[in-house]
């Protein structure tokens, strides 16, 4: 893996900035029309669906987002995102980093999967982890 935490893709760059603008237009902008997304075992088809889910997911709980580390691997972005905001934090981890897993296609998002997983950063993985 490559680590591309200081120089990231401006679609992806633009898609941080727009959480913590906010700036609802501006995030359904950073996706082509028919990008999936994945957050928590839940799936959205399309840039319309996806707005409709960040309009509650993000913008409603005021998600704000600080890039923790980002590493390129065979094309997909591995970018790990502190996150804070007015969601229930009852049993997650302080920090809560979710891992976002983007694919793009030009200068769109096509697919982002959202993950918190077991092993946080920027605390050191387990072995063989990363």
């Amino acid at each position: 893996m490559k680590d591309v935490t200081h120089a990231l893709p401006q679609v992806i760059l633009e898609h941080i900035q727009a959480h913590n603008t906010p700036d609802a237009k501006a995030f359904a902008a950073t996706f082509a029309s028919d990008a999936l997304l994945n957050d928590a075992s839940r799936e959205w088809f399309g840039v319309d669906a996806i707005s409709k889910w960040a309009e509650k997911e993000i913008f409603g709980d005021n998600i704000r987002v600080e890039l923790v580390s980002a590493y390129e691997n065979q094309g997909t972005y591995i970018v790990h995102l502190k996150n804070d905001g007015d969601f229930d934090k009852t049993g997650l981890p302080d920090p809560v980093i979710l891992t976002n897993y983007i694919r793009l296609a030009g200068d769109k998002i096509t697919q982002l999967i959202v993950l918190l997983n077991k092993v946080n950063y920027p605390e050191q993985p387990e072995p063989g982890v990363r």
